[in-house]
């Protein structure tokens, strides 16, 4: 369930290998690590420094996805010098219970990639809802830290939205299109055996029409 974002990820890019779209550039960038108690695991208090230089108080340890993906998006912008980004995840629980089990979310401040997802999204037979950033509940949920930049959490309200809001001070120039999809609820189906392969469909989508 937790690599459900890497896994869609990568059938993403099986289908545009297969199908190779004309005129893209894509690059599938895949924040993949060890998650096994250890000596060097991390512990409530710990104050970790992202490589874009932010500081993150760490405040539960179970959000722990957001911290390599908040890594993932720095290299997918600076070194891939993607101008638009995607990431996908399954990132909160907060999520399901916003959604229920068969609907994704959307979360973007640029109105013309939210189109361009919800368009391949129906194209591919997903849903999705398009979810608000709402800026102000940074604080007001919780995310801000006296030791550091910023938490890995806030409090349980808006929990999706403040993950988002988390991810969203990963991308630094203004001209970035970025766009996080939480996938935490229809990429599961005990129903169906488990893993659905849901948002790859969506994702190879939105690539392949990209082209220039």
């Amino acid at each position: 369930f937790d690599m459900g974002g890497a896994g869609a990820t990568l059938g993403a890019a099986r289908i545009i290998a297969e199908t190779a779209p004309p005129g893209v550039e894509a690059h599938f960038i895949i924040a993949s690590c060890e998650n096994m108690i250890g000596s060097r695991g991390l512990r409530p208090g710990d104050i970790l420094t992202a490589s874009n230089g932010k500081t993150i108080e760490v405040n539960n340890t179970d959000a722990e996805g957001r911290l390599t993906l908040a890594d993932a998006l720095v290299y997918a912008e600076k070194t891939a010098g993607a101008t638009s980004i995607v990431d996908v995840a399954t990132l909160t629980g907060a999520i399901i219970v916003g959604l229920g089990p068969e609907v994704a979310g959307i979360f973007t401040p640029d109105d013309e990639l939210a189109a361009e997802l919800e368009a391949s999204a129906k194209e591919a037979g997903e849903l999705f809802w398009r979810m608000p950033m709402q800026e102000t509940y940074w604080k007001s949920c919780g995310m801000t830290s006296e030791f550091a930049d910023m938490k890995n959490t806030g409090s349980r309200g808006g929990g999706a939205i403040t993950a988002a809001l988390f991810l969203k001070r990963y991308i630094e120039k203004k001209e970035t299109k970025w766009g996080h999809l939480d996938i935490a609820g229809p990429v599961w189906d005990d129903k169906k055996g488990g893993a659905t392969g849901f948002a790859a469909q969506t994702l190879a989508t939105w690539i392949a029409s990209q082209g220039k």
